[in-house]
């Protein structure tokens, strides 16, 4: 399809909402991978633009729960944040409805589309570089965690079922393993050891989740760094990318959080020597983060923590590696044994941070007190 018969499409999709003013540019915006996002230039006296994006509905299947969801959070949140913030709109998602006051559009050929206001002059790191950055993304997690903390959990959908679920996942490899369908097994049979080996530790969560001792939260479920919009300052503006917003445990966004700015290399680094610890990070993004929740925090949330911090780099080395076995077919992959390598370098984290849990463990407590 040609630019021009994009832009055709774009405009006749954004006439369906209630935006302001007349359509006037239209361009490609972000680096997401999921959906498809465009930034709407419109004459309109308000100074506002907006955000069109086309929802993969093949990966968030129930588009009006995911919807549902995002509705439902942004408006407790403004509704948390009203008196405490100039605008309040600067410090969430607003969904701008159709002209039928609904939360998306569906088109004759079956796609789904939704527009947000877009907040201007915040910016984003695809990577934490400094301490302050770090603190700032703690911060903004853990207030996000406490302002939806009065809301019932179960009010929400479940958008994507088991995601972290470490039952679910090392079914789903046991599955991989019996099936062989790669014949890649043998090959690693050292890694299912090191594996099954801390299946009991990697538990916890589940366990105590089970037993009634972890309350039932919203979470975010993708607490990467780019879904915090900071303003010129790096401080905290807002948290954004709400589609995997739902029921959880908070360790789940702590501990993926961390897997993301601890460690020093990339996900897929080949040389392992090169996957150690940024210990300032973890103290500042624990700081930043024990900040906002320790406020609603149960002291068996605490704790859990750094279970988290353990489980998701496990579990992410157990979705690489399933994903392996089953001849890469669900991550995208730039040579043959690309999903093999990203399971050794997640590996190489958990044994880094076992090695340092107790290090890890005093900075948690530290950073509680000293808040």
């Amino acid at each position: 399809m040609s630019l021009v018969s994009i832009e055709k499409t774009i405009k006749v999709i954004a006439n369906q909402f209630d935006v302001e003013g007349e359509v006037l540019d239209i361009s490609r915006f972000g680096s997401g991978h999921i959906n498809d996002t465009y930034k709407l230039t419109v004459s309109s006296s308000k100074d506002i633009s907006y955000l069109l994006q086309k929802i993969n509905h093949h990966i968030f299947t129930d588009v009006d729960g995911l919807m549902h969801n995002i509705s439902l959070v942004t408006n407790h949140l403004k509704t948390v944040l009203k008196g405490t913030v100039g605008d309040v709109d600067k410090h969430t998602l607003t969904i701008v409805p159709t002209k039928e006051n609904g939360l998306y559009h569906v088109t004759s050929d079956g796609e789904y589309w939704r527009i947000f206001i877009l907040l201007e002059d915040t910016k984003s790191y695809d990577i934490v570089e400094t301490t302050k950055q770090a603190y700032s993304g703690g911060q903004a997690f853990g207030k996000f965690q406490k302002q939806l903390a009065t809301l019932d959990a179960t009010k929400l959908v479940e958008i994507l079922p088991n995601f972290h679920n470490i039952d679910f996942r090392l079914n789903n490899l046991r599955k991989a393993i019996s099936k062989d369908s790669a014949g890649r097994v043998a090959a690693v049979e050292d890694i299912l050891i090191y594996i099954f080996e801390r299946e009991n530790k990697m538990r916890r969560i589940l366990e105590l989740a089970k037993s009634g001792q972890l309350p039932l939260r919203i979470t975010h479920n993708d607490t990467k760094f780019n879904n915090v919009l900071l303003d010129q300052y790096d401080n905290v503006q807002c948290v954004i990318d709400l589609d995997t917003v739902m029921p959880g445990y908070v360790a789940y966004d702590f501990g993926d959080a961390i897997r993301t700015i601890i460690n020093a290399a990339a996900e897929d680094e080949e040389d392992l020597d090169k996957v150690v610890l940024n210990i300032p990070l973890f103290q500042a993004y624990a700081e930043g983060y024990l900040n906002e929740a320790k406020e609603f925090l149960t002291n068996t949330e605490i704790d859990s923590l750094m279970y988290g911090v353990l489980l998701l780099p496990y579990m992410q080395a157990v979705r690489f590696l399933t994903d392996y076995l089953e001849d890469d077919i669900y991550y995208k992959i730039h040579y043959p044994e690309h999903n093999l390598v990203r399971t050794k370098a997640q590996l190489k984290l958990v044994q880094e941070l076992e090695s340092h849990e107790e290090i890890l463990t005093n900075i948690l407590n530290k950073s509680l007190v000293s808040q």
